[in-house]
């Protein structure tokens, strides 16, 4: 594959999606210079011991990088993520410092090796909330390695990020590769993936900070953008990738259904059939193991149903009004419901044109059911934040 640089003038500037002219971004170095700030308020405000630290390495990863890129683009996108991301990772991986998820995933790895299911026994979990595991089965595995589940967690979502990159923009590259007639493609440095705002965001504190505290999200966020690059011209790849992701947390299921739009009649069958035979077998056995077990876990605690609840409490509408009471919590859950059938709707009468159409209708989802949550993050704004800098980056 010939690959060639892109003019200058065109790497400083961003393509309206519109086909209008192209929008000039504000200089690097600012936004280098304000995430180095953030990062320095989130080491004073965070409450976690993972976060402080990586809210002092990630301030002077970005200062570092808001300066170099005054000399060198490049150079300043590689010192922001690895000041911000790589560098913080390997301190809290060597001083086993975490978010309390990855405990969560290591110890549901080691009780899939010795019972067959990541799920206790006992049907209510006794302790404190990180007693239970509100993933699905296939998080598990990431747990079963011995290596610290970040270091995974981060590897495939880079891969999978590299490939959406350059299946999204290239789709006839993909084709090609198959066909032994790569050597017959030209992209620039644009094409096979990353730049403008895609590139500031995959170097932002938003991606950034999950890969070094533990961003069990990452993984699922990875597959999700591969799977919708591939589902029009490769259904079959697409279902078993989002089959893959589906079977980690229930934040895939959305891109799963959306997918299914794009790959058309002929496709239709191929992608429903791969995404159930990975899926089938991997949530059904657990479920069928301890049914009681696996409806606690991953279905009545992350709607807060049970008698110890998710911290997770970021003053959105949803778990403003799940603090209301019972009352309250039923509103928010019912106004989520009515976004899901909405979305739905709106997917059958009008469905997407292609991945970039696709990707932004489930930022959009995942946007409001953050909001209608009744617990949710922050940290959840990771997955329409991400779906939309990437269908920047899709032209086929």
């Amino acid at each position: 594959m010939t690959i060639t640089a892109s003019p200058p003038d065109a790497r400083r500037t961003t393509p309206c999606p519109t086909g209008g002219p192209p929008r000039r971004l504000p200089p690097e170095p600012l936004w280098f210079a304000a995430f180095a700030v953030f990062a320095g308020v989130f080491a004073v405000a965070a409450g976690p011991a993972a976060h402080r630290t990586w809210g002092v390495i990630a301030a002077a990863g970005y200062a570092v990088a808001a300066g170099v890129s005054t000399v060198s683009r490049t150079a300043g996108r590689g010192c922001a993520f690895a000041g911000a991301a790589l560098v913080p990772l390997v301190v809290l991986v060597a001083t086993g410092t975490a978010q309390e998820e990855v405990a969560v995933v290591v110890r549901s790895g080691a009780h899939l090796l010795r019972h067959g299911t990541p799920y206790p026994a006992s049907a209510v979990p006794a302790g404190a909330y990180t007693a239970y595991d509100p993933y699905l089965p296939g998080m598990a595995v990431f747990g079963t390695t011995g290596l610290d589940p970040r270091l995974l967690f981060t590897a495939v979502f880079a891969v999978a990020m590299a490939l959406a990159g350059l299946v999204g923009r290239c789709g006839r590259v993909w084709d090609g590769v198959g066909r032994g007639r790569v050597g017959r493609a030209r992209v620039g440095w644009s094409g096979v993936g990353w730049g403008g705002l895609p590139v500031l965001v995959l170097v932002s504190p938003v991606v950034a900070l999950p890969v070094a505290v533990g961003g069990d999200d990452l993984p699922v966020l990875g597959l999700s953008c591969l799977g919708l690059a591939l589902a029009r011209r490769h259904p079959g790849w697409a279902g078993t990738v989002l089959g893959v992701a589906a079977t980690l947390k229930p934040t895939a299921w959305p891109v799963l259904v959306t997918a299914l739009f794009l790959t058309g009649r002929s496709g239709a069958p191929r992608y429903v059939g791969t995404a159930a035979a990975v899926l089938v077998p991997v949530i059904g056995v657990p479920a069928l193991l301890d049914p009681a077990a696996f409806l606690t876990n991953v279905v009545l605690f992350p709607l807060g149903l049970t008698p110890v609840t998710s911290p997770a409490d970021s003053p959105l509408p949803g778990h403003l009004l799940a603090g209301l009471g019972p009352a309250g919590h039923a509103v928010a859950l019912a106004l989520l419901g009515l976004t899901a059938v909405t979305i739905a709707a709106w997917l059958c009468l009008r469905p997407p044109r292609d991945a970039a159409d696709a990707a932004r209708r489930t930022a959009l989802g995942f946007g409001l059911a953050i909001c209608l949550l009744p617990a949710t993050r922050w940290g959840y704004l990771l997955y329409p934040t991400v779906l939309a800098a990437w269908s920047r980056t899709v032209v086929a």
